[in-house]
């Protein structure tokens, strides 16, 4: 099928009262794992590549964003390509040339003023080539090795009048917050503020993405998409899985086994249970659904 446009599928599902997985791709593995998933669930779904994914793969992004692409186009869902925590305004202007139909500008290391002028003109350029943009405001920890950073700290939480200005001084068509979630969490402990969530979606009018929810519950996802998130951003948890299936295939293998296919076909099946189960959780029913 056609990639769809990443705004047709959040719109659609703000609709629906349910959220969007966002799933991390870093090799063609992971992508093909999604897509099953969530072909297993007849969901929509988004691939995403972060900038450090390209990092990843020697800086290129061609090679990875075309082999994602081809997965996605020979779905049998719909499916969005994501260009997820982009810092670097030359990796920006490449999204329109593989079949991105959103990116998020990560100004968030920035200071205000400057996050602000950052993020305008990157929405600015990304609607100009028909893009959707999502951005973020406060500071979801535990990225590129950064500790999660604790409730109470400075920053550590998306204030809702900020964010109202934010959106109306940027035009962003998606706001990712920190509302208590963590990048990079190999646990499932964290806890959200609902009542925050609440209040961000009352102060400001476009969709609230949740980054770092692979260290989310399940109840504690359920409970966010019913106050109002509506993009959910997987990635840890996908490579939980990956290397938990690789690492008990190598454990029984025989010394002299060598096919990566052996314990990659393993890692991939894993991957895919996982974004299934994730999708199951983001639907209206919630954890309901995944008794199917």
């Amino acid at each position: 099928m056609p990639l769809k446009p990443t705004g047709d599928l959040i719109t659609a599902a703000r609709a629906e009262r349910r959220a969007l997985a966002a799933f991390n791709v870093i090799t063609l593995e992971h992508a093909e794992a999604i897509v099953a998933g969530a072909e297993s669930r007849h969901s929509p779904v988004i691939l995403q590549i972060s900038e450090n994914a390209v990092k990843f793969h020697h800086g290129r992004l061609a090679p990875i964003a075309r082999a994602t692409a081809a997965v996605a186009e020979a779905a049998g869902i719909d499916v969005a390509l994501h260009l997820d925590h982009v810092e670097d305004p030359a990796l920006l202007r490449q999204a329109a040339d593989y079949g991105f139909g959103s990116v998020m500008f990560d100004g968030s290391h920035l200071d205000y003023a400057e996050n602000v002028r950052a993020t305008r003109e990157a929405a600015d350029w990304a609607h100009a080539r028909g893009l959707w943009l999502e951005a973020e405001l406060g500071k979801v920890g535990g990225k590129d090795g950064e500790p999660p950073l604790s409730a109470h700290a400075p920053g550590a939480r998306t204030d809702p009048d900020e964010a109202r200005e934010f959106v109306a001084g940027t035009g962003v068509d998606a706001l990712a917050v920190a509302v208590g979630s963590s990048h990079a969490m190999t646990d499932r402990s964290a806890v959200l503020d609902h009542e925050l969530i609440a209040r961000l979606r009352a102060a400001i009018g476009v969709p609230l993405v949740l980054h770092g929810s692979s260290g989310v519950p399940d109840a504690e996802l359920a409970r966010a998409v019913a106050g109002g998130v509506v993009k959910v951003n997987v990635g840890t948890a996908l490579n939980i899985a990956f290397t938990g299936a690789v690492r008990g295939w190598l454990e029984q293998a025989p010394a002299n086994a060598v096919d990566p296919r052996k314990y990659l076909a393993p890692a991939r099946e894993a991957m895919a249970a996982t974004a299934a189960h994730f999708i199951s959780v983001l639907s209206p029913d919630g954890l309901a659904s995944d008794a199917d």
